[in-house]
């Protein structure tokens, strides 16, 4: 791999990221959160346009500090176009393209999906990166999808969720148990001292390799209006048993598909990405298969796994390795496939 410098930038949706790349190893890899979403219980768009307007250039400037790196060294600069908030994909997008023309380097667009994928070949990433054809498991507060891999860029959905994503879930099912957003970690926190088979909770019939997480929250909501009527502190003195119940079925959810899929295309080569793949029992259930089922197994860095600029920049080297650019006509999306 060259040994190219690009910036990567991140801001699709609530987190403001820059990082800097060399060859593929990150030299730096800054983000600014949005701590406000949580007095609104999930993002705002409006509020996370305005605030990305705030933190880029700073985010930006110290990416470059952090890295020892000058503005003139940089060889590229890679963005994510989408897929995400609009508002916020334009702030990153018009950032980018002024910053290239300024240095008048080339201009990198990435998909945010394909980066969640590719930031296992992060230098320190992995101990070894996948092997072609892997499957990933994507999953986050907007995404849950499984992708089979033949190579960098040849990537093919072969099941994704046809309602909420997997994160989405466990952000909705947090807020009828009254946790802060996003509720996921902290779901994950408290199962760790709960029994996760307190409680049985629905699990959809899905054709194929597809997901579907409504029925699980329907049915959390339901189990628990029941409850309460009967013992208002149904929810505080159950709340470790019923966080650890509900990550067992999610988790088992994911893990099913997953494991027909690998069965039936004989894949051995399985990697986790997005922000869901912090998820420690996820993590366990992982390592788990790598001895029940023979899978070599790829598990991110907790540092990649959430919306993150140095996927961006891995991306941004593979494509500039293949001089893949874009030029300043490139407009932010919403909704960009793999």
């Amino acid at each position: 791999m060259s040994d190219s410098i690009i910036l990567g930038i991140e801001s699709s949706c609530d987190d403001t990221s820059a990082a800097i790349i060399k060859g593929n190893c990150i030299l730096s890899n800054i983000a600014a959160n949005q701590a406000i979403h949580k007095e609104y219980g999930g993002v705002v768009p409006e509020l996370a346009s305005r605030a990305h307007q705030q933190n880029i250039i700073p985010v930006v400037e110290k990416s470059l500090t952090k890295a020892n790196i000058q503005q003139n060294a940089i060889s590229a600069i890679g963005f994510t176009r989408g897929p995400g908030l609009l508002g916020s994909l334009l702030v990153g997008t018009s950032f980018a393209k002024s910053l290239a023309m300024s240095l008048n380097v080339p201009l990198i667009e990435v998909n945010h999906l394909q980066a969640h994928i590719l930031a296992h070949f992060i230098a320190d990433a992995n101990p070894m990166p996948p092997q072609f054809p892997f499957l990933c498991l994507t999953v986050s507060g907007g995404h849950t999808m499984i992708v089979l891999v033949r190579d960098y860029f040849d990537m093919e959905i072969i099941g994704k969720t046809i309602d909420d994503a997997a994160g989405e879930a466990f952000d909705k099912i947090g807020k009828i148990f009254d946790l802060d957003y996003p509720a996921g970690p902290i779901i994950d926190r408290l199962a760790k001292e709960g029994n996760p088979d307190a409680f049985t909770f629905n699990k959809p019939k899905m054709e194929g390799y597809d997901y579907s997480f409504s029925g699980i929250k329907t049915s959390v909501l339901y189990y628990i209006q029941k409850e309460v009527k009967k013992n208002p502190d149904f929810i505080k003195e159950n709340l470790n048993d019923l966080c650890a119940s509900v990550q067992r079925t999610i988790i088992e959810i994911l893990m099913t598909k997953l494991e027909k899929a690998a069965k039936e295309l004989n894949i051995k080569e399985v990697a986790i990405a997005g922000g869901v793949s912090a998820n420690s029992a996820l993590r366990k259930v992982m390592e788990d298969n790598h001895e029940k089922l023979g899978w070599n197994i790829y598990i991110p860095k907790f540092e990649y796994t959430t919306d993150n600029a140095a996927m961006i920049a891995m991306v941004a080297q593979l494509k500039f390795e293949r001089g893949e650019f874009t030029d300043l006509r490139t407009s932010a999306t919403a909704k960009y496939d793999l």
